[in-house]
């Protein structure tokens, strides 16, 4: 397993930076397989096919992983050369659009300087790789800077800020009466009088559904890597896994439960929509042209981790939410669905966890330190793999996004620079 593990994760890596991003990596070293506690992907050689919009990766030529594009749907990682399955057409996605509608207004030298600063490195050992940061106020774009070899108009991945965009896809399921928060029975494998029957709705986005899942990204046996990339549907091993707690009593960040969650929402939206329908119910009505989700092998977007757009385009997203749900007069996400996923889960540590939104921080990126609690309340974030953040900050109008590849998670401390953002945004 541990083979196909790191030789899945090499090859998805690999195919959505060259195929979906286009960014220009060498499958041998690039730091982002290769480096800190990527370094046991080394001897693993990966193959890119330009042909066939594929890369296949082993060890010696042993448990090989293909992942390969479709269009419109990026990056999807084969398990033992298993078809792919075709529930619709394609969404048409516009991944390289120069006009993307943003309004630029100056911001101050603080801020400027506090944006230069996130791609500095002061740590040698703990490198924070920064490839992307803009800063929005007013709904005016008023600071932004990209690495070199990055631009604004590269599609990058969100890794779990994609849970923070299934919250909007729920709730719009939800505002149109074809999902309800108390309903239970959501999956065919969860009948009376199977235990997990008692899971509801609610108990899913909250992340307290009692199942059993193990998130450690630094154990090669973990649930979470095994479902990513040893899996051909995601959704279905997940919500397989056994009770350990009552549902609704313990809370449990876990992967798992998201994709059972876009798992409910095709069932919900139909085969025959299921593709298309995420750019017609949300990504279009908010101009959030870049914004493509990826599937797995069984056709179920991977809404825990798999969904690229523009640093520009996440910040579109979080601007939605800091209006309210309202995108070009129109009332896209209801006002009850941004109280509800912004209002703090009881089980969580200190209420840290909203619906599917990070409300505070983790101590691994700073979140019990000074710098931390100064955070204005009413601040939330959503918050993925390697130091991706996208903070709606309600009390200065604005939307951050920082986008990288800190592999060390604690090389990237979150709690300081939204504390700095904090405070050079009221002076703008």
């Amino acid at each position: 397993m541990v083979c196909a593990v790191a030789a899945g994760y090499k090859s998805k890596v690999l195919c959505t930076a060259t195929f979906v991003s286009r960014r220009s990596m060498d499958p041998d070293c690039d730091p982002q397989i290769c480096d800190d506690s990527y370094r046991i992907l080394r001897p693993f050689r990966a193959r890119i096919d330009r042909d066939a919009r594929s890369v296949t990766t082993s060890l010696f030529g042993l448990v090989p992983r293909t992942a390969s594009v479709r269009e419109g749907l990026g990056a999807t990682l084969t398990i033992d050369h298993a078809a792919t399955a075709q529930p619709g057409p394609a969404p048409a996605v516009h991944v390289h659009s120069t006009d993307d509608g943003w309004r630029v207004a100056s911001g101050s030298t603080a801020l400027q300087r506090i944006v230069d600063a996130a791609f500095e490195e002061p740590n040698p050992a703990r490198l924070r790789r920064t490839h992307a940061v803009v800063v929005v106020q007013d709904g005016c774009v008023v600071a932004e800077r990209y690495a070199p070899g990055i631009t604004a108009d590269m599609p990058l991945p969100g890794w779990s800020m994609a849970k923070s965009v299934l919250s909007a896809l729920v709730g719009i399921l939800v505002s149109d009466g074809r999902l309800s928060l108390d309903a239970r029975e959501l999956m065919p494998e969860w009948r009376a009088p199977d235990p997990r029957a008692a899971i509801s709705l609610d108990d899913l986005l909250r992340m307290r559904s009692g199942l059993r899942f193990g998130e450690q990204y630094g154990w090669p046996w973990s649930d979470v890597l095994h479902m990513l990339y040893n899996c051909e549907d995601m959704a279905g091993f997940a919500a397989g896994r056994p009770l350990v707690a009552e549902p609704g009593r313990v809370w449990q960040y876990a992967s798992g439960t998201s994709n059972i969650l876009s798992r409910i929402v095709r069932r919900v939206v139909g085969d025959d929509q299921y593709w298309q329908w995420p750019r017609r119910a949300l990504f279009d009505r908010i101009h959030m042209r870049s914004a493509l989700l990826e599937a797995d092998t069984a056709g179920t977007f991977v809404c825990s981790s798999y969904m690229l757009a523009t640093a520009r385009d996440w910040a579109r997203y979080g601007q939605l939410w800091l209006d309210n749900g309202q995108a070009a007069n129109t009332q896209v996400l209801a006002h009850d669905w941004i109280r509800y996923s912004t209002s703090p889960t009881p089980q969580s540590p200190n209420g840290r966890y909203g619906a599917h939104w990070w409300l505070k921080l983790n101590p691994d990126i700073g979140g019990d330190s000074d710098a931390a609690r100064s955070i204005a309340p009413g601040t939330y974030f959503a918050v993925g793999h390697e130091g991706q953040t996208l903070t709606v900050m309600p009390s200065r109008r604005a939307v951050i996004v920082r986008l990288g590849a800190s592999i060390y998670i604690d090389a990237w401390n979150q709690a300081e620079f939204t504390a700095q953002m904090q405070d050079a945004l009221s002076r703008v």
